[in-house]
């Protein structure tokens, strides 16, 4: 499938089309050199751009057979969508069994889940529009780690060297699957909902192997009509949380898109092609089949005013958001005083025009700075050896220990989810009805994560960064997930 555009029968001369590179090696050597030169050629004007690396560009010199590919899927989500007529909520339930990648080949290529009989790209796009609600997918998504060799030097996923490395050097934090690398596996109608990345960054995805991506991309410039459609569309969400979009849940198919006049591109991605999103650029798409791809997130000097304005949730703790003061320090000096202020007054990059104030910091200066000289040890949930009371009965014993296990991360910075389940009770002897009392299940849960933190196993107390941290969550969670976990009997 070429790169197509929703209105290329109404003035297509005004809405740009997804650009493709084909870079020599000599051009593709500088990562952020070549970054700044499909910019100067217009390519973030559509959102999207796809580059073919050159032959002497090799990620993965020993292939992708998979049965040399020793990886764990800790445990794919499968995909339940809901809704009717071109709108739908993408609801992510993560599995508690964890696969191997062999498994999830096997299952991927089952009779369930093989990619059906299509006469081309269009055709079976049609065919996922209208079987989207049926059979749920399972998609092994935000996998630590990397398919790329070690040795790799030029446009290695897992170590790009942009100005976002600032994070780490200058707050010593690690922000995984947006300055590392992140894996995901797809199947047939496995699916990315409508989104921008995390603080409106760059991303990079590498497709290393297996069956095509279809990509959807709204041009910059048109993101905030998208927007206003879902606030519109799912009002009651948007009310809960005017950056409802950051979910990732919302599924909103082209025809849609056309009828309320929002110009959009989509383009498929072969296996060895890179795809590039910009900044605000809002995209969504599906895997046409078993496949494998590395992304990860970085930065310009160009991202840094979308960053300092990019909208922000805050229903949702597993939400990244990183401090702009290194950047705007560093790249914009003259603004910096009046940006601590909260009266760095000036236009969101796609709306010249609509003079407003960026975002001032969390901290202020004196606690960014006794932060940066001395940083806090947060309290790890990271490979910790399981423990439990020896005074406790048995069964209480093996539910600490699996809940421990649960809210266990691989991540070194921070607990990975809420982790929510629901068990069956032992019976019990009624109770009077005037005894009764309604259980609050969400007061259960917060003393039950609050013990569980408590008892994680670290040499100092630690302190939590997730209220007024200078990042509010270092864990990037592209899906919103909840384990539930049912006997077997059930």
């Amino acid at each position: 499938m070429s790169s197509h555009s929703s209105l290329d029968d109404v003035e297509p001369q005004k809405h740009p089309r997804i650009m493709t590179f084909r870079p020599s090696y000599e051009e593709f050597k500088n990562f952020s050199a070549y970054i700044d030169y499909i910019e100067s050629r217009g390519a973030h004007l559509a959102g999207l751009a796809k580059i073919q690396p050159p032959a002497e560009w090799v990620a993965r010199k020993s292939g992708y057979d998979i049965e040399n590919i020793n990886m764990t899927i800790p445990g794919p989500i499968s995909q339940v969508v809901t809704g009717a007529h071109g709108f739908y909520q993408q609801i992510n339930i993560q599995q508690r069994r964890q696969m191997t990648l062999r498994q999830f080949m096997e299952k991927a290529n089952s009779e369930l889940h093989q990619t059906p009989k299509h006469f081309d790209y269009d055709d079976l796009e049609r065919k996922y529009w209208k079987n989207i609600t049926y059979v749920s997918p399972l998609y092994a998504a935000d996998i630590k780690g990397s398919l790329s060799d070690e040795d790799l030097d030029v446009w290695n996923i897992g170590r790009l060297d942009t100005i976002l490395n600032l994070v780490n050097t200058d707050y010593n934090i690690i922000i995984d699957g947006v300055n590392t690398a992140y894996l995901y596996f797809g199947m047939w109608k496995s699916s990315f909902a409508w989104h921008t990345e995390d603080m409106d960054l760059y991303s990079i995805n590498y497709l290393h192997f297996g069956a095509p991506k279809t990509w959807y991309a709204i041009p910059p410039a048109y993101g905030r009509r998208l927007e206003k459609l879902v606030n519109e569309a799912f009002k009651e969400n948007y009310l809960e949380c005017n950056a409802y979009l950051r979910h990732k849940m919302t599924m909103i198919s082209p025809k849609v898109l056309r009828q309320h006049n929002i110009p959009y591109n989509k383009i498929t991605q072969e296996a060895g092609e890179i795809m590039i999103t910009f900044p605000f650029g809002y995209h969504a798409g599906f895997n046409h089949g078993f496949n494998g791809a590395e992304s990860t997130n970085f930065a310009s000097k160009r991202w840094i005013e979308y960053g300092k304005r990019s909208s922000v949730c805050k229903c949702r703790s597993d939400m990244v958001k990183i401090s702009m003061a290194t950047f705007v320090r560093r790249f914009q000096p003259e603004r910096y005083e009046n940006w601590l202020r909260g009266e760095d007054y000036g236009c969101h990059p796609e709306e010249p025009g609509k003079i407003c104030a960026a975002m001032p910091p969390t901290l202020n200066e004196d606690e960014l700075k006794q932060l940066l000289e001395s940083p806090p040890e947060q309290k790890r949930g990271c490979s910790m050896a399981v423990t439990t009371d020896k005074t406790d009965n048995a069964d209480n014993a093996t539910e600490d220990a699996d809940d421990k296990a649960s809210i266990s991360s691989s991540s070194s910075a921070c607990l990975k989810k809420l982790v929510v389940k629901v068990r069956k009770l032992p019976p019990r002897d009624p109770e009077p009805a005037a005894s009764h009392k309604k259980c609050d299940f969400n007061s259960t849960a917060v003393v039950r994560i609050k013990r569980l933190w408590n008892d994680l196993p670290n040499p100092k107390p630690g302190t939590n960064l997730l209220t007024n941290g200078i990042v509010k969550n270092t864990k990037r969670m592209r899906f919103q997930t909840k384990v539930l976990t049912l006997d077997d009997e059930d």
